[in-house]
């Protein structure tokens, strides 16, 4: 491809031809790796001829397309429309009408000449010119259609969503007060308790979110609770999900059902059998999904026959129907994707994703898929009601967040993108770039690059359908949370794209509409009262943090990242307000594993690292690392005066394990999250990044069951003191 089409696509694209990595160095994406991505994008690279024409043939839709499909806009600032006409239209009258989402038309005309051209563009001998138009109207915050007509025609010739959203994010009242407040994280799969089924479920978050707020705390935050795959449990990563919009059935309590009692399963749930069963895989200390599912399955089927026998009018029949009217298309296509794949199991030759299903069967529309819908309505309606049970459940565990008064209550994790074999993909898969993965250049966490397997969004696609998918993202994980995370938040400005098959270090960002895309989210978290944390972690530009600050989005502050340039650990106390701090996270050592440099040794076991010189120089940084913590300790008076001062000789235990937890309690962000493994003083990491079956991840179980956690004198002390800690804290 030559040097001139290569730049006009890369352009069109928003695709960049450099970076700066994690180690604030500039990186250069080669010729041969810009042109792999565009292939996955449709291009001809190898044909100069049939590649130019489909670059003017994207000119052409782009210009010839009177409006854009969305305008964005802050409460307060001026409104105007990006207007592109014909050369020969120059001396038009154009009528534009907006109906806000209250029920108010605002209307105007204009003249198109009356307005100076800011660019042009000369496709097949026609000019196009771009206008700036002011409306000067204020329009409410919400989602308002556009319309443009010719003056002295009727129907208009472009329509458009105009989104008007306030300046900042949603904050709680005790929260924009100034509370500092405190909380836990957990993988809510990895719950042990003395009633559940080998898994964590939402009678343990309820029990969870009761035993930290009567201690104090102000959240629980979760691993995204996104819908898995029932057929194939063993796909069981949280961050690799079916779909962002429902909810893993995994987590569903099958003996806290309204019917589950009167029903068959009542009985087999009590037979000596299945009581060992269940015995077995609550001793397990890693969940074993399979068997799990399957019991769980076998279960709610039963649980569901006796549902479907209460009479046609009763309350829960009634419910269940009003939530399938309410959730429509997008509920009928995740059930009907479950009840799929499920039956595509029994077949050996066909595997855990769609494209592994017979041609016919590959697209939602298609005439077989509907007719085999209608055919096994019945199982379509079990997967269905599945939905609705889970949703009920988690609205139970939100609830009692609110009658304990927790400021922010359940703090939910949205992933960065879906699985190339989900129900999303399948479903929409025209949104996708299924030729290409999401992933990260070389950083701190993967040294290697790192390729998720996610199809990235294609930003023009997203655009098409005036942001509705992401809306709803958005939208529906906040329903039942105060507090929502956004993995990896700069993907609202831009994804790593590693074309499938050439290694996670030879992709290049691709830009998305960042605007956009906050004022989206900062709509929503006003709608649904609900904060907004960014998680901003790895190769960020310094736009994210500018950004994220004056939206009102909280950063993410990792204890172990947050380092000055001499090595040493910036003070807790000099953190941003406006931010979550953690010590370490899900993909992270745990406290105890990080100190003893359990990471390090399990990396090198598992193959992560290049050579042994590399791995001797990250236990010398590490032992480097350990010896600023406990001079910054020290220097705080974190810890007891007789603690030594060389890290070389002083041990993970508890006392400096609870010390460090309180030492970031005392800092100055808005909120802390603290993980239950460092309470339980635990060593093995929750995920490795850049491993999938070299190490168990998203298995491993909490040490301990809920009951003995908070049955700890220790616990309880701990609890107290985070919480006195965070109102010292709080400003007066």
């Amino acid at each position: 491809m030559n040097t001139h089409d290569r730049q006009q696509l890369l352009t069109l694209h928003g695709i960049a031809h450099e970076y700066i990595d994690a180690w604030g160095q500039k990186a250069t994406i080669s010729d041969e790796n810009l042109d792999a991505l565009l292939k996955t994008m449709g291009y001809a690279i190898d044909d100069d001829v049939r590649v130019h024409a489909q670059i003017q043939q994207d000119l052409t839709a782009h210009w010839s397309c009177y409006l854009s499909h969305v305008y964005t806009s802050r409460l307060g600032e001026p409104i105007y429309i990006e207007l592109r006409i014909a050369q020969t239209q120059r001396e038009e009258w154009f009528h534009w009408y907006i109906d806000t989402e209250q029920g108010e038309r605002f209307s105007g005309s204009f003249h198109a000449i009356d307005y100076p051209v800011e660019q042009c563009q000369e496709l097949d001998d026609q000019q196009y010119l771009a206008l700036t138009v002011p409306l000067n109207i204020e329009l409410p915050c919400g989602y308002h259609k556009l319309a443009l007509s010719l003056i002295d025609e009727s129907e208009p010739i472009a329509r458009s969503q105009y989104i008007v959203a306030p300046n900042q994010a949603y904050k709680p009242p005790a929260i924009a007060k100034g509370l500092r407040a405190w909380g836990v994280t957990v993988q809510l799969y990895s719950l042990r308790s003395e009633r559940n089924w080998g898994v964590g479920d939402f009678t343990d978050l309820h029990y969870l979110v009761t035993q930290i707020a009567r201690g104090g705390g102000s959240f629980v935050g979760l691993n995204p609770l996104h819908a898995l795959y029932p057929a194939w449990p063993e796909l069981a990563s949280p961050y690799s999900p079916s779909s962002r919009r429902w909810i893993n059935i995994i987590y569903i309590d099958v003996e806290a059902i309204t019917e589950f009692p009167s029903s068959a399963a009542a009985p087999l749930v009590s037979s000596a059998d299945f009581v060992e069963k269940i015995r077995k895989l609550r001793a397990s200390d890693y969940v074993q999904y399979t068997q799990v599912s399957e019991l769980k399955l076998e279960c709610l089927r039963l649980v569901f026959q006796q549902f479907c026998q209460l009479e046609r009018y009763h309350s829960r029949r009634l419910a269940y129907a009003e939530f399938c009217q309410q959730e429509g298309e997008s509920l009928k296509a995740q059930a009907a994707f479950d009840a799929l794949q499920n039956s595509f199991k029994k077949d050996p030759n066909i595997g855990p994703h769609w494209d592994s299903w017979p041609q016919s069967f590959q697209n939602y529309g298609s005439s077989q898929t509907q007719q085999w819908i209608r055919e096994h309505h019945d199982e379509v309606d079990f997967f269905s009601w599945l939905q609705w049970v889970a949703t009920e459940q988690l609205a139970q565990a939100s609830t009692q967040a609110q009658h304990e008064h927790m400021a922010l209550g359940l703090y939910f994790d949205v992933a960065v993108g879906v699985s190339s074999g989900s129900q999303e993909a399948w479903h929409n898969r025209r949104q996708y770039n299924l030729l290409s993965h999401i992933g990260a250049p070389p950083d701190v966490l993967g040294p290697l690059g790192q390729d998720w397997g996610l199809p990235p969004p294609e930003p023009r696609r997203l655009k098409e359908h005036y942001y509705q998918p992401i809306i709803e993202v958005f939208r529906r994980n906040m329903r039942f949370c105060g507090a929502l995370r956004i993995d990896h938040v700069m993907g609202l400005m831009r994804l790593w794209w590693v074309p499938a098959g050439r290694g996670a270090k030879n992709g290049a960002y691709v830009n998305y509409p960042l605007k956009d895309l906050l004022t989206i989210l900062v709509l929503e978290s006003h709608r649904n009262q609900c904060l907004v944390v960014g998680e901003d972690l790895g190769t960020v530009p310094q736009q994210i943090y500018t950004q994220l600050q004056e939206n009102g989005i909280h950063s993410y502050r990792v204890f172990f990242f947050s380092q000055a340039s001499d090595g040493g650990f910036i003070s807790p106390h000099h953190y941003p307000e406006q931010a979550l701090a953690a010590l370490t996270t899900h993909d992270m050592a745990t406290l105890t594993g990080f100190w003893h440099c359990d990471d390090l040794k399990l990396g090198a076991k598992l193959g992560l690292y290049p050579d042994e010189q590399r791995l001797k120089q990250l236990f010398d940084e590490r032992l480097f690392c350990k010896q600023q913590i406990l001079n910054s300790l020290h220097g705080h008076h974190s810890i007891p005066d007789d603690m030594g001062t060389d890290a070389a000789w002083i041990p993970m235990d508890r006392t400096l394990n609870h010390c460090m937890q309180l030492h970031m309690a005392r800092g100055n962000s808005a909120l802390l999250s603290l993980q239950l493994e460092d309470w339980l003083e635990m060593t093995q990491p929750v995920n490795v990044p850049g491993t999938s079956d070299e190490y168990p991840n998203w298995r491993r179980k909490l040490s301990m069951t809920l009951e003995s956690l908070f049955a700890q004198p220790h616990i309880i002390k701990l609890m107290q003191q985070l919480t006195e800690a965070r109102q010292q804290a709080t400003p007066r």
